[in-house]
């Protein structure tokens, strides 16, 4: 039994080359909410619907999120009406107050869906309109996540890290912003002065979560800050990561991240943006799979190998360094 934590690309593109070493059946995958946003009244879960469009065998590969060729005639009448209408086109947190109404589920999280700053396909959006109407009638996030990945034909278990809304937001110069919107919005272009995943404190892990944690876990190379750190900051998940066989695989080659704003963000709390610095953002790891040219090193077994992952041989190249290194941290 293996359980996966997952966020962004970096552990879906490793998850291609699970099956051959991992069964489908007894492997469990959570996955980062934190990303989550309500834009324009539906709720968006960017890091489970790339689970679960990989897993259906309909995921754009050449972005890494959304269907492929999905149509974009909504989102793009979106944007006809917004500037014939002259009105703002960037993305528009909503207002302090606003962010605590409503759903439960989207505080800190709302956006308005006028001109949606992030680009949603028409079969994708039936997705959220589906999610959104379950939530609306009662459903759990864990429970709508299992109807809609059972619906997409996966074998293997999704689960959301909490029912409960937990928001990653990127403090800035330019005032306090959701992961989505300094991401996406804004490309990653304001400095980062600090993380917060706002609603953490009271969240809990969600239904299965815990006890996928009693079996073998492994982090893949996602950005551990905003990708696997909000899943560490719900109480509960990091105590039992510390009981747990952790095998954590680099989102670095050294001092070079692979993709994504992951070396401003860990600077910005502090930590140390190389494969070294995984020591002290994934303490409880038993083991590391870096890259066969890095030159970290760890008190923990190590296993090296070419981590960058392009297609799906490259995958079973790395989960076949996972393997050894669970087998030397056990």
């Amino acid at each position: 039994m293996v359980t996966f934590l997952s966020g962004g690309t970096g552990t879906p593109k490793l998850l291609d080359g699970a099956a051959g070493a991992f069964s489908p059946d007894e492997t469990t995958v959570v996955a980062n909410t934190g990303d989550d946003v309500e834009l324009g009244g539906l709720i968006v879960c960017p890091d489970v619907d790339t689970l679960i469009f990989q897993g259906g065998g309909v995921l754009d590969r050449e972005r890494w999120w959304g269907i492929r060729g999905d149509t974009t005639r909504t989102h793009d009448a979106l944007m006809d009406v917004a500037k014939a209408a002259d009105l703002d086109t960037g993305p528009q947190f909503l207002p302090k107050e606003r962010q605590t109404e409503g759903r439960e589920l989207a505080r800190w999280r709302r956006f308005s869906g006028v001109a949606e700053f992030m680009e949603i396909g028409d079969r994708d959006r039936a997705v959220h309109v589906t999610r959104t109407s379950l939530l609306d009638s009662g459903h759990s996030l864990a429970e709508v996540t299992d109807r809609l990945a059972r619906g997409f034909g996966l074998e293997l278990d999704l689960l959301p890290m909490t029912n409960d809304p937990v928001a990653s937001l990127i403090h800035t110069p330019d005032g306090v912003m959701h992961f989505q919107e300094f991401w996406v919005g804004r490309g990653g272009e304001p400095t980062v002065e600090n993380v917060e995943f706002r609603g953490s404190s009271n969240a809990e892990p969600a239904p299965g979560v815990l006890d996928a944690l009693d079996d073998v876990v492994v982090i893949g190379p996602s950005n551990p800050v905003t990708s696997i750190g909000p899943m560490l900051s719900v109480p509960g998940i990091g105590a039992a990561l510390q009981d747990a066989t952790v095998v954590a695989v680099s989102p670095f080659l050294g001092d070079e991240a692979f993709s994504g704003p992951v070396a401003q963000l860990m600077d910005a709390v502090g930590g140390e943006p190389s494969t070294q610095g995984l020591a002290s953002a994934y303490p409880f790891a038993d083991a590391f799979v870096v890259d066969e040219n890095d030159d970290a090193n760890f008190d923990v077994p190590t296993e090296r190998t070419d981590v960058r992952i392009d297609d799906r041989d490259d995958a079973k190249r790395v989960v076949q360094a996972v393997t050894r290194a669970i087998d030397a941290a056990e």
